[in-house]
């Protein structure tokens, strides 16, 4: 058995649901899946001292989870106030019309057709919802659209599907793009480095407690795939198909479908590099 802590990240032990930070309060859904984890982690946002909350991916369209969020936040003495999406996956984005309905709240996200509401969202906004703040920060690569959310004062970052408290995300070809992906996480580390950023807040999965070592571990093992994929066409494996059996032949097969996503990906992003 491994020992969490030389976990790539430190992820968290114990029960997802529940405080995660002065400031963030997670809420499983009851949506596990090998591509979903433990399930969404619906995440409840707010000052200390205020009574209005913020809620990031109301999850899929469940009533008993939505009303669960709805419930979360009225003991915690609050009311929701706005819901925000990470992106547009029906696991985290599914539910947030009628969690509207539920609360009388906008939604906001980056896709128009996502939101409720006249106000969408775009990198370097800040949302200040009962004095709140948090800055949208554009992380393509997963989706076209995803987002993260940098909660500086408990120096943390929301970052939906583009890093994940286990494992790692699949670029969802074609809507998601290897080369933005890889800039996302830059983009991320650079949090890290210049703004403190010690905690992930993922969208599926435990806590992580190790930033910075987490986007070192996806970025070293992005580059490592990817030196796989290329092997792997110099050799003669030309297809999505082809290179998944080749390169994730120790993978469950179940999760192959996912894996060739990624490789299509990888597989548009190598003429950048000079590979046919």
């Amino acid at each position: 058995m491994t020992d969490a802590a030389a976990l790539p990240g430190q992820p968290r032990s114990g029960d997802i649901t529940g405080w995660a930070s002065t400031r963030a309060y997670c809420v499983l859904a009851p949506n596990p899946s090998p591509m979903t984890l433990d399930g969404t982690n619906t995440w409840i946002v707010a000052e200390p001292d205020s009574d209005l909350a913020v809620v990031i991916d109301p999850g899929p369209l469940d009533d008993t989870h939505l009303r669960n969020v709805v419930a979360t936040v009225e003991r915690q003495g609050r009311r929701v106030a706005l819901t925000l999406l990470t992106h547009g996956h029906p696991d985290h984005a599914e539910g947030a019309a009628r969690f509207a309905e539920l609360t009388g709240t906008p939604v906001r996200a980056l896709d128009p057709a996502l939101r409720l509401g006249e106000e969408g969202l775009a990198g370097g906004d800040v949302v200040t919802t009962g004095g709140l703040e948090l800055r949208v920060v554009p992380t393509p690569g997963h989706t076209a659209d995803s987002l993260s959310f940098h909660l500086p004062a408990d120096a943390a970052v929301l970052t939906g599907d583009t890093v994940l408290g286990r494992g790692t995300t699949v670029v969802a070809h074609p809507d998601g793009g290897l080369g933005d992906y890889l800039d996302s996480l830059r983009a991320l580390r650079s949090l890290t480095v210049d703004d403190g950023v010690s905690h992930v807040l993922p969208g599926h999965g435990p806590v992580l407690a190790d930033a910075q070592g987490a986007l070192d571990h996806y970025l070293a093992h992005r580059a490592k795939r990817l030196a796989q994929v290329e092997a792997a066409v110099e050799a003669g494996h030309r297809s999505a198909h082809e290179v998944v059996a080749h390169v994730y032949a120790d993978v469950d097969r179940s999760l192959w479908p996912a894996a060739q996503l990624s490789v299509r990906a990888q597989l548009d992003y190598l003429p950048e590099r000079g590979v046919v």
